[in-house]
């Protein structure tokens, strides 16, 4: 096969497919192998090419260097109050990591601060690494606890993160206990730009469990959705106070604990505050 007819199959094979997932690996799989034997075959013929040649690097050149450096990110995606009028609370949303290109620790946090209480607070400390084939996307898999002011529940996690087509921000988490429970999680988001300084993101996080569990509050099936959208001025990339609309709805036996908790199921907020990464 020639490296011009080995290269069309490779790019053919990165458009996505998402009624086909298993097949687009697959096929994901098949276009690497050929991009390998291509990638050798080139070298085999440029390694010829220096022998004949005899063509020598200046003394003066350093060996190549592997790009295994440590690095750190922290991101406050959202740091932001809430209010409907006569009720307001705080949300965040944080996370970071630190590692290097391939191998990465990746330490989460999100929850709410409302009368006082802390809710739906979730901590999660996860390894990371590339998805092989599957570009744009990081495998993700540790431990996440719910810490607030409920009883806590331990969990392990396994799950993915990264760009789906479009640029669009994709994360579907699956949770398993000691307890025979299961519960999943898929939040995303997307960036539209309206100047390069003024942002619009849509997002929206979804949580599902199998079992009821009264004492945090959460019943089976969908228990609860919260979307929004934040518009923010970037000052600078690292810093974008916004503001926004924040909708939140519980669902089937989480709802009823809601409303016997005196919450609120349907709970549309103004919502402002600030965007800050290092």
């Amino acid at each position: 096969m020639s490296a011009a007819t080995a290269f069309s199959w490779r790019h053919s094979t990165q458009r996505f497919d998402s009624a086909l997932a298993g097949a687009f690996v697959l096929i994901l799989v098949v276009a690497g192998l050929i991009a390998c034997v291509a990638s050798v075959t080139n070298a085999q013929s440029i390694s010829t090419a220096a022998q004949v040649t005899s063509v020598k690097a200046p003394a003066n050149v350093e060996p190549p260097v592997m790009d295994n450096n440590i690095l750190g990110h922290f991101l406050f995606n959202q740091f932001e109050g809430r209010t409907n009028g006569p009720d307001n609370e705080l949300r965040w949303d944080g996370e970071g990591w630190i590692g290097t290109d391939l191998n990465k620790l990746w330490f989460k946090s999100e929850g709410f601060l409302q009368r006082g209480k802390a809710t739906d607070g979730i901590s999660e400390a996860l390894y990371d690494r590339p998805v092989p084939h599957l570009r744009y996307f990081d495998l993700q898999a540790g431990v996440r606890y719910d810490l607030d002011s409920k009883p806590g529940r331990t969990w392990g996690a396994i799950g993915i993160e990264g760009l789906a087509p479009y640029f669009f921000e994709f994360a579907p988490t699956f949770y398993f206990s000691d307890r025979g429970r299961f519960a999943g999680r898929i939040t995303g988001s997307y960036d539209l730009l309206i100047t390069n300084r003024l942002i619009a993101q849509p997002e929206f996080e979804m949580n599902f469990y199998s079992e009821k569990d009264p004492s945090r509050g959460v019943g089976a099936g969908l228990s609860e959705l919260d979307t929004g959208l934040r518009i923010r001025y970037e000052f600078s990339r690292k810093f974008a106070p916004y503001i926004g609309f924040a909708y939140t709805q519980t669902f089937g036996e989480t709802a009823t604990f809601t409303r016997e908790e005196g919450g609120i199921v349907h709970d549309p907020r103004f919502i402002f505050g600030v965007r800050v990464w290092y």
